[in-house]
């Protein structure tokens, strides 16, 4: 569906308009820059946790007798080396995106009713609603659990195809995990899937509040910062046991 964006000298606010269909959004208006890129980070939360949940299901699936089933099946390219490696399986690619789901689900069912499409992006401060601007997008299917379901899972499946696709480019490389102190390519771990879930958001979401221009540049920051927070949560996960190794 494509969005055509209108602007107006003097006016703060965005139209998009889509066949029939017009909605608008008031451009961030008094939170500083600052409060956007928290805001960002908030609407996106459920894809940037996806690695973590993902980690869970292939630490703890296993531990039941069932799996891991690697992603790659074991098999390696010319190259000589597994094509993701052992790290990469179903169970964590499945189980990481469909938690996200829940935890869109969780984060919608706590907000409560959605702002109306003419509420201005971050008019509820940081926390808003994830689900605001959904209305007509194609991930909207009437109710909003399961709306918040399918958006969530969304986000965290391009998360975690980001991720295999920065272990892949790893081994092409040569650069496969090792040691038990830090990875030989850190940002190779860390921004593909970062990348790959704002690109898809700002890609794919439409009309939803997740695709809006205005988060584009603070995107860019959180990019930047997510070698350190993720390299935060990996250290946390390795002391409290849920990580084999700090990275």
């Amino acid at each position: 569906m494509k969005r055509v964006c209108q602007f107006e000298q003097g006016d703060d606010s965005k139209t998009a308009q889509s066949d029939n269909i017009t909605l608008e959004f008031p451009l961030v208006g008094g939170m500083n820059f600052f409060g956007i890129c928290v805001l960002t980070l908030w609407l996106y939360l459920p894809g940037f946790l996806a690695n973590t949940f993902a980690m869970l299901w292939g630490k703890w699936l296993p531990k039941t007798g069932y799996g891991p089933w690697p992603i790659d099946g074991g098999r390696t390219l010319s190259d000589g080396n597994r094509i993701l490696g052992d790290g990469k399986t179903w169970n964590g690619l499945i189980g990481g995106s469909l938690t996200s789901g829940l935890l869109c689900v969780l984060i919608v069912a706590l907000m409560g009713d959605i702002p109306s499409q003419n509420a201005a992006v971050g008019e509820n401060g940081i926390f808003t609603h994830p689900l605001q601007g959904a209305e007509t997008a194609w991930f909207s299917v009437g109710g909003d659990l399961l709306t918040a379901f399918i958006l969530g899972t969304f986000l965290g499946f391009f998360c975690l195809v980001g991720d295999s696709t920065g272990s892949f480019v790893k081994r092409r490389r040569g650069l496969k995990r090792e040691g038990e102190i830090s990875s030989k390519a850190p940002l190779l771990d860390t921004l593909p899937f970062a990348i790959m879930v704002f690109l898809a958001g700002q890609l794919f979401l439409g009309t939803s509040i997740l695709a809006d221009a205005e988060l584009r540049l603070p995107m860019l920051a959180l990019i930047a910062f997510t070698p350190i927070l993720h390299r935060s949560f990996n250290l946390l996960g390795y002391k409290i046991g849920w990580k084999d190794v700090p990275y």
